[in-house]
């Protein structure tokens, strides 16, 4: 009877034993005595161990001894095939009985192998254990060669690699072929080579790869500390780089911004170089100094300039009268192209000088508008005694206005001084001059284009309805008791004193410009004036194109209540828009 050396069944033959380690052991789970690799069959095992456990040292020289021996012809081996592959089972499932920790194949390199110092110290202690136990069987001699046998068959030259039918003839071959090589010890003869895996270099030893490996994992963590505080660096200059640009382009904007508002108050007169009298005296010396003004003439304007101002009555130096009446007498007697014109009230045309040049258009005419006021009796009780003023005795009437509590808010724009600056005005600075001196007043704000091309048709529209308030039956020439209206837009001021209307139904503005020259305004006082003078006045639809447009239209007179009540509406200054 013979007894299964795994789980102790007994059979009567060999052949049931073979059978029985065929079908009951061989195929179940099959465990790696080495590495304790499961999870693959049986055919799979054998190739593993051939190929991963050869070049074990230990079993290496156990298996010389065992091939020293008496076996050596394949015709053994062949016969000890199949027992070999019981044994061999049979110890691989001895081992799998103790209490190892397992290792399956997935958890194994692609070779097959694994490459760990603990690794080779336990196989090779596994291997040895392995060996003894069989040893210690004597009837397992004839299984040991064919372990061995059928594990290394035929052996291989591993100097040059060469395959002899055994291992005697191995062994002659050895020592005939590379007896140089004898010398050297069996261990390093047989010693395992590693791979780098990191760049290929072959090691001869594990210690010596993993002393390798870690340096390679040393560089790459220095290399990548090295990154992080390049990274770090370059962050930093970026950020540098971005701060110090910040603060140029803050610097830029601030300096750009000042220059703007220098610019502009050099343009509204806001830059503390004086005002009216600074600049007559200065353009007067230039004049003087380029030749075109004699000393005793500046001598004598100076003189009556300080004389003007000490009243606070305007020199009349600037000033063209007669102008309406010429006007009329022309539309009487020509302009065949005209159906019917309406002319405003008498008013005189005042011109800037020396001393309010490029800023004063805004006081020169709000004097073409108070020297009508003053021609027309209804209003002569709210400008008794009153004469055209001269320019810095507008400025302190605009301010006496901002005392008495009129449009503080643009009081508060103007830093509520006008005197001794060249600080210009506006519709809202007329309006609250002439409230102050109780003409009724409104401004209209044609605040965008109503026509094409950025035109504005419902401005002339407004203007022909404002003078003709019965336009049927009327003559061809209409004096209306209407004073004249005040055109402000974008940078400079004209006064309106009439409208035409033509023979083909458009309409045009008769305007004085206060950068019209004296000179140029008395050609239109002569008898027979030419069509030519008039078109310094004539504005058609298509010459008012800017952006927007303000008027200030007198209506009447106010009483000491509205007066009141305007001053308290100007807290929050409104106007009324078209459209």
């Amino acid at each position: 009877m013979l007894s299964c050396d795994i789980c102790g069944e007994t059979v009567s033959s060999e052949p049931d034993m073979k059978a029985h380690l065929l079908i009951v052991h061989m195929e179940n789970e099959v465990i790696c005595p080495f590495c304790k690799l499961s999870g693959v069959n049986y055919d799979e095992m054998c190739f593993h161990i051939e190929t991963a456990h050869f070049e074990q040292n230990e079993l290496e020289r156990n298996f010389e001894r065992i091939n020293t021996g008496q076996y050596g012809t394949s015709d053994n081996r062949k016969d000890s095939s199949l027992q070999c592959r019981a044994d061999i089972n049979s110890g691989i499932h001895s081992a799998c009985a103790s209490n190892q920790p397992k290792i399956s194949a997935q958890s194994l390199p692609k070779d097959g192998t694994l490459k760990h110092k603990d690794f080779y110290s336990e196989n090779l202690t596994e291997s040895r254990k392995f060996l003894k136990s069989m040893e210690k069987q004597s009837d397992r001699t004839k299984l040991k060669e064919s372990i061995y046998e059928t594990m290394y068959s035929p052996p291989e030259c591993p100097f040059c690699g060469k395959i002899e039918d055994n291992s005697q003839d191995m062994e002659t071959h050895v020592k005939t072929k590379h007896a140089d090589l004898l010398d050297t010890p069996l261990e390093d003869c047989n010693q395992l080579l590693y791979d780098c895996p990191m760049c290929g270099l072959i090691c001869t030893n594990y210690h010596i790869l993993q002393e390798h490996v870690d340096l390679h994992l040393e560089e790459s963590s220095f290399g990548q500390g090295v990154n992080r505080v390049q990274c770090s660096r370059d962050l930093e200059l970026a950020q540098q780089l971005q701060q110090e640009e910040d603060r140029k382009r803050r610097s830029e904007e601030s300096r750009q911004e000042m220059e703007e508002f220098q610019k502009l108050q050099r343009q509204y007169g806001l830059d503390n170089s004086g005002g009216y009298k600074q600049q007559q005296l200065r353009n007067m010396e230039i004049e003087v100094n380029r030749g075109r003004m004699h000393p005793s003439e500046f001598h004598r304007r100076k003189a009556d300039m300080m004389e003007s101002l000490a009243i606070g009555v305007d020199d009349g130096k600037t000033k063209t009268s007669g102008v309406m009446e010429a006007l009329y007498r022309y539309y009487q007697n020509a302009a065949t192209d005209v159906r019917r014109v309406w002319l405003s009230a008498g008013v005189d045309h005042f011109h800037s000088s020396f001393g309010d040049k490029g800023w004063g258009c805004g006081y020169r005419n709000f004097q073409m508008l108070l020297s009508s006021l003053l021609q027309n009796d209804a209003y002569g009780d709210s400008l008794k005694d009153m004469s055209v003023p001269c320019i810095p005795k507008i400025q302190s009437m605009i301010e006496d206005a901002w005392k008495e509590g009129f449009d503080p808010q643009g009081a508060s724009q103007l830093n509520n001084r006008l005197q001794g600056t060249k600080a210009w005005i506006g519709a809202c600075e007329i309006y609250t001059l002439l409230t102050s001196l109780r003409i009724k007043c409104r401004i209209v704000d044609f605040h965008k284009s109503t026509g094409p091309l950025g035109t504005h048709p419902r401005l002339f529209e407004w203007i022909l309805s404002y003078y003709a308030s019965e336009r049927e039956g009327s003559p061809k020439v209409v004096c209306t008791s209407k004073p004249p209206i005040y055109l402000q837009h974008q940078g400079h001021s004209r006064t309106v004193v009439g409208i035409e209307e033509r023979k083909n139904r458009t309409l045009c503005l008769l305007v004085f410009d206060p950068g019209c020259p004296s000179r140029e305004m008395q050609k239109l006082l002569k008898q027979d004036m030419e069509v030519s003078s008039l078109k310094q006045l004539r504005k058609f639809v298509g010459n008012l194109k800017h952006k927007q447009y303000q008027i200030v239209a007198v209506e009447g007179v106010l009483s000491s209540e509205e007066k009141i009540a305007r001053r308290q509406a100007s807290q929050v200054f409104t106007a009324e828009k078209i459209p």
